[in-house]
């Protein structure tokens, strides 16, 4: 079924980016830690982890696979830019000036709010645009969708085949990118109390695990990258199979809710460290699916497209607050996700 509008004629998918080859890892890595102070070994150690999957990150062919598959639900000619690596978002915008687009949508590939999750990729859009100067087409950022139905019902589907490849009784446990936790404080508006991304996050967790009807679950968290000083989002979910196994829990499901596709992080800390941690404890371990190449996936871009175009009504199943429509890469609301300042030295 198509779609299509005279207000809007075209789609940005807007992802993280990854490397497609060996030579490509270290200056991928160098443009996602540009910044932040990473220690110089942990962009080693991830380099590592990028060279044991031949330098090749799963996420642009996830990504491909998921712009054909909501190429085949549309009639808008749907573009491909990324933050980091190949192809960047600055070219993609240019392309899209080129072909004559003046105003499109962008789905962006996180489904919650915080800076790096939400608010990073408001910047992305308006450095592309400033980037192409003012040719460059209007940009609309589709909202966050954490709590959409078909998210909700493509994470627990996945859920429920890995929980069929264990013993009975194993215990889920959800997983998202660990973050700072005075980033994860300034997330969202200041009037909300901040936390807007772990509480979006406990809040996924939640609907999927009522989708299961599962009442015990954990939710933890992986893929710390910064200074050892700054606390980060805890607990690990290496540390937390550890923990797990002290209470006699004999196998565990990890669902990577705070993901939409699989990339090296996913795989590596899950399918690598975390399964090595319960081999090595003697317990029965399964990684669900991320919900991206399920088909219910790009249906709900559509739908997500549909609300602007169709002025179809947004669903969504929870009650902690969602934001993230925005244009031209201004931000949610008045301070909304500020990025943490640095300490300036006197």
């Amino acid at each position: 079924m198509g779609s299509s509008s005279d207000s809007y004629d075209a789609l940005l998918l807007l992802s993280f980016g990854g490397p497609e080859g060996p030579d490509e890892v270290r200056p991928f890595l160098e443009n996602v830690v540009r910044g932040r102070g990473v220690p110089p070994e942990r962009l080693d150690a991830v380099e590592e982890h990028y060279r044991h999957f031949g330098g090749v990150s799963p996420i642009n062919a996830r990504n491909r696979e998921l712009i054909a598959a909501i190429r085949s639900r549309t009639d808008l000619p749907v573009y491909f830019g990324n933050r980091n690596w190949h192809p960047m978002v600055e070219d993609t915008v240019a392309e899209m000036t080129r072909d004559g687009v003046r105003s499109a949508l962008v789905f962006a590939t996180s489904a919650y709010g915080g800076y790096s999750a939400c608010r990073q990729y408001d910047d992305d859009i308006a450095r592309a645009r400033a980037a192409v100067g003012t040719d460059a087409p209007h940009l609309t950022k589709l909202r966050h969708f954490f709590d959409h139905p078909l998210f909700v019902q493509a994470n627990a589907d996945a859920v429920r085949a890995a929980l069929a490849t264990v013993p009975a009784g194993a215990r889920v446990v959800f997983t998202a990118h660990s973050i700072p936790v005075a980033a994860d404080a300034a997330a969202g508006v200041p009037e909300e109390g901040g936390h807007r991304y772990s509480r979006q996050i406990a809040e996924a967790a939640r609907l999927v695990a009522a989708e299961l009807g599962i009442t015990e679950y954990d939710v933890v968290w992986q893929s710390r990258s910064g200074p050892p000083q700054v606390p980060w989002l805890e607990p690990d979910i290496v540390d937390h199979v550890e923990t797990l196994h002290t209470k006699g829990v004999e196998a565990v499901v990890v669902a990577p809710v705070g993901f939409v596709s699989d990339h090296v992080e996913v795989v590596w800390d899950l399918d690598n460290e975390a399964a090595e941690k319960a081999a090595e404890l003697g317990m029965s371990f399964a990684r669900a699916a991320t919900a991206g190449p399920d088909p219910r996936f790009a249906d709900m871009v559509v739908e997500l497209m549909a609300e602007h175009l169709s002025d179809v009504p947004a669903r969504s199943l929870g009650g902690v607050p969602r934001a993230g429509c925005t244009t031209d890469g201004a931000p949610c609301a008045l301070n909304c996700c500020e990025p943490a300042r640095r300490p300036t030295r006197p």
